[in-house]
Parts: structure tokens; C-alpha cells; sequence
């Protein structure tokens, strides 16, 4: 699945945000050429939320095992939940590098992160599920803060 499907299904969701990181973003420059998928049904990315899912397009300091600066490779991260990612990645020996296999995130997979590299046949629906469960999640949570009206 290549890098705009993914940026179109996701923005296709009722008030998603998706941000590539440029220049203008706000973004640090590592981050630049990314993207970040919030919850914002204003329009603007939220000052005190993480983003819900990411996908990511080089390596990064302390985060190399999946060999994203190699050539037409790219990882989608996506808040899952722990008991998700135990159910798609259980075995977290799995290669962090192979395409098309859930594993935990490298950094925050405890965290409930679940990570692929190169989706394709395999993981695709899965992860758009995923995807559509965190910005519903992420909306769950934007009503919470929000309060009574």
C-alpha cells in the first residue's frame, strides 16, 4: 500500500487531520516529509495531542532497526492499544525490518503502538481498521475534554 493510500484513507475519516511535515509545518526538520494523523475537526493540529497513527519515511536517531533510510521503504505506526498489538504482533521477536508483518513500535510498543513496513497484502485491511479504531478513539477523547455543550 503506498504512502497516499494510506494519506487518503485517513482523510477520508470525520474530522482527521492529516499533516505531512514541510518546511511552514512547525515540525522540526528531522521530521520533514512524514506525516503525523490527528483528530482536529477545526483543522489545526491539536497543541496538547499526539497524533494517532504516523507514517514514517526515514530512520531515526535511536529508532533504525526497521531500515527505513533503504530505498522506497516507509513504516505506518498506529496507537492500537496493548491488547491490539498483542493480538497482531504477539510474537515481539518478530524482524522489525520485514514488509508487510505487524510488530510492536521499536520505541513504544508497550506503549500500545503497532507498526508495519510496507503494507501489502497481508496487513492492509487490518491496518486501515487499526487506523479508523485510533481516530475514533482520538474523537472519543476530543468529546471528553470538550465537555457538555
Amino acid at each position: 500500500m503506498s504512502i497516499e493510500h494510506i494519506l487518503a484513507a485517513v482523510r477520508r475519516l470525520d474530522g482527521a487531520l492529516v499533516v505531512v511535515a514541510g518546511p511552514d509545518s512547525g515540525f522540526p526538520p528531522l521530521a520533514h516529509g512524514d506525516a503525523f494523523f490527528f483528530h482536529a475537526p477545526d483543522g489545526h493540529v491539536p497543541a496538547r495531542t499526539q497524533p494517532y497513527g504516523t507514517v514514517i519515511t526515514k530512520d531515526y536517531p535511536g529508532d533504525t532497526s526497521s531500515r527505513l533510510d533503504a530505498p522506497g521503504r516507509h513504516r505506518v505506526n498506529v496507537h492500537a492499544g496493548r491488547l491490539a498489538t498483542r493480538r497482531h504482533a504477539p510474537d515481539d521477536t518478530a524482524d522489525p525490518a520485514a514488509g508487510d508483518v505487524f510488530f510492536p513500535h521499536p520505541l513504544y510498543g508497550a506503549q500500545g503502538w503497532l507498526s508495519v513496513v510496507n503494507p501489502g497484502p497481508r496487513t492492509t485491511d487490518t491496518l486501515l481498521g487499526l487506523l479508523r479504531t485510533a481516530h475514533e478513539a482520538a474523537c472519543a477523547r476530543h468529546e471528553r475534554r470538550a465537555g457538555p455543550r
